[in-house]
Order: structure tokens, then sequence, then C-alpha cells
């Protein structure tokens, strides 16, 4: 469980664990198998593709090796909301064949946002995330991998209709929590200031805040995500930014900037075309259940297209080499 002391400590934006110190390293991503695993966002994988995207053509020798299965409603502490649709899926459910038929060297985790369930702190949640963070790392361990954890993303409070006050008789998914994003700063202080056998956390909540907050001084109706959950492309790249900035790899420029000149970049289009093929041919071949199973016989042929692309995306990466 947490020490309730933590609580009250500033949220940092990086934190690399070996051995149980803080030190700084430089994770190696090239020529590595990467399963990333994470809810509805990280299955819009628009970060994802920004993060392949700035990897690859800044060192056009290396290959990435990124398998991004990201499932929507999905938690890590298998709870969930009694009026949501279908009971919540939970990342345990599938992890082992996840783990088995991906056979990552490093995996990033990006959960939180669904497991409060859009309530007030719990403690109760409080412990079921904490345990199902701490068996993912287990079983990433077991698995002979490395774990790099990703904090929950900014809610949005500001974006949304509708909001449940503290003292609420409801809460859901529907009505969220109007401090919800303190539970999930909770959460994430967790993840940051606990000592975790892990090789890299990454806070994506505070820097999210930060920009949106910035943005919204010039323009009060500025939302990284219009919805309060689900970040636009801009948020997915301020996502992507903060991950490799903990990798020490540093874009610059205004977001702003930086988004369109990307957008419109050929590269790109490739590596998000191939990022979302192999995304849902390898979720549907490990296969989940939500609303109903899903699981296909083999993931060969998304593998044979994914081949094409990447040799159309080494071709370019060449060419902007010259």
């Amino acid at each position: 469980m947490a020490n309730p002391r933590f609580l009250n400590f500033p949220v940092l934006i990086l934190a690399i664990c070996l051995g149980g110190l803080s030190q700084a390293q430089v994770i190696e991503l090239q020529d590595k198998r990467i399963l990333i695993l994470g809810d509805s966002i990280t299955q819009n994988g628009t970060y994802v593709s920004f993060v392949s995207y700035f990897l690859q053509k800044r060192n056009p020798n290396f290959n990435y090796d990124i398998v991004s299965i990201g499932l929507g409603s999905e938690t890590v502490a298998g709870t969930s909301e009694d009026d949501h649709p279908f009971p919540r899926p939970c990342v345990h459910t599938r992890l082992d064949d996840a783990l088995v038929q991906v056979k990552p060297e490093i995996v990033f985790a990006c959960y939180g946002m669904n497991d409060g369930i859009y309530h007030p702190l719990s403690a109760e949640r409080f412990h079921n995330y904490q345990e199902g963070i701490e068996n993912l790392i287990q079983k990433v361990a077991d698995a002979d991998a490395q774990i790099v954890l990703i904090t929950p993303p900014l809610f949005d409070a500001s974006a949304k209709e509708t909001l449940s006050p503290s003292g609420s008789s409801y809460y859901s998914y529907k009505s969220p929590y109007e401090n919800y994003n303190n539970v999930l700063r909770t959460y994430g202080k967790w993840i940051m200031l606990t000592e975790l056998p892990v090789v890299a956390k990454v806070d994506l909540n505070y820097p999210m805040f930060e920009y949106n907050q910035t943005r919204r001084k010039m323009d009060s109706e500025f939302h990284l995500a219009k919805d309060g959950v689900h970040p636009g492309e801009l948020g997915h790249l301020i996502m992507a930014l903060t991950i490799l900035d903990s990798l020490r790899i540093s874009v610059s420029g205004n977001p702003a900037e930086v988004l369109t000149e990307t957008l419109a970049d050929p590269l790109f289009t490739k590596i998000h075309q191939r990022r979302k093929l192999r995304s849902k041919g390898w979720l549907e071949f490990i296969g989940y259940e939500r609303h109903e199973r899903v699981k296909t016989d083999s993931v060969d042929e998304v593998e044979l297209k994914a081949a094409e692309l990447q040799t159309a995306i080494d071709n370019l990466r060449r060419v902007k080499q010259l």
C-alpha cells in the first residue's frame, strides 16, 4: 500500500529506478522487441506512432520493433462501474498470452484512467490498482522483460459538460467526479515515488496539465481532450514528447507547429499506417473480450504487409539521411 506521506510530495517528471536506486539512464530501444499496453488512449495509439516516427527519423540506421495493443475500457485493477455497458476488461486476462506471443524485451504500460472508475479516491480501488501494477511488473519480469511504467494521462474536467461534485450519490464515466484528475495524480504519484522494480517511469499527467493550463490562458475553449479523457492529436503529441524526453530524445519547437510538420511528413503517414495495421492485427491475434470474444488464428498476413510498409519507410528514411 502507498504511504500517505508521499501524497504531499511534488510530482516528478521522470524517475529511473534500477537496483532500488534512482539514477539517470538511457534505455536502448533499437533492435529490441517492444510491447505497449494500455486502454483506449493506447488503442488509438497516435502517441505510439509519434514516438516511432521520431525514433526512426532521428536514427535511420536503427530498427524499432514496436507492437502496441491498447484495448478500450481496459484496467489493470479489474474494476468496473455498475452502469458500464459491459464489465471493463482487465489486462491480466490477456497478459500471459501477450507475453508468450509477442515475446517482448521491453514493455511500456499506461493504466489508471479507467481504474478509478471516475469516482472519488477509494482506498479499496487504490489498493486494487497498486496490486494490479505490482502483478503486471512481476509477470513481465517472469517473462525476462523490462518494464516502463507510464502514469495516467490528464483528465480535463473543464472539458466535461456533466460532472458529479463531492458528496454526490452518483459517479460514472457519464458523469465523472469533478476532481477525478486528483485521483489520477494520486495514482501517478504512487508510481513515481514508490520504489518499484522497473527500468523507468514516465509522468504524463503533469506535463499535459501544464500545457493544457497554459493554452487555456490564451484560449478558454482549448482542451487537449475534448471529451476530458481521450486526447486529440496534439494531446497525443504531448504524450509522445514527454516519453521521448524521458528517453533523452529532445524535439524542439512549438508543439502545435511540430504537429503540423509531422502530420504533413509522408514518413509519418507510412509509420502511422503500419502502427495501426500491426496494433489491430496483434490485438486480435492475442485475443480479448469486450462485449464479445475476439480472436484470430494468425498474424502472419499482417506481418507480411507490415514488412512491406517498413521497406517503404526505410526507403524514406534513407532519402532523408542523404
